[in-house]
């Protein structure tokens, strides 16, 4: 399995991955993830200012294959939203990691990034 799993990330076991960018995190879905889900057809994301509890569903991707709750990694406000996926919800396949990013959030509570899983945690649970 080459699933791409960058070192600089944190995991949910649920797929969900988050950039720490100083006050700011960063979510998508991995690349296992949106390979599970086959092509991405339709992304539904909250508004900037929604507030979300850790492990809270806020969203859903829906493929070709199924539909899949999008969850939480920690808890804070969404401070953007990934715009472009309104129009292309094919960049979560061709760029997981990237233009195909989710949500902003502003991290409420910096200590739940650490309960995350680093890479080696999250490629171990991989089957």
């Amino acid at each position: 399995m080459s699933e791409q799993v960058p070192s600089e990330l944190r995991y949910t076991s649920d797929h969900e991955w988050i950039r720490v960018e100083g006050e700011v995190a960063v979510v998508g879905i991995t690349d296992f993830a949106q390979d599970q889900l086959g092509d991405v057809v339709y992304v539904d994301l909250p508004a900037a200012g929604t507030d979300l509890e850790q492990g809270q569903a806020f969203g859903e991707v829906e493929s070709t294959k199924s539909v899949s709750d999008l969850l939480a990694p920690v808890a804070g406000v969404v401070e953007e939203r990934n715009e472009a996926l309104d129009d292309q919800p094919e960049l979560i396949n061709s760029s997981p990691y990237g233009e195909g990013w989710l949500i902003k959030i502003n991290v409420a509570d910096p200590s739940q990034i650490e309960g995350l899983l680093d890479a080696d945690g999250y490629q171990g649970q991989l089957p």
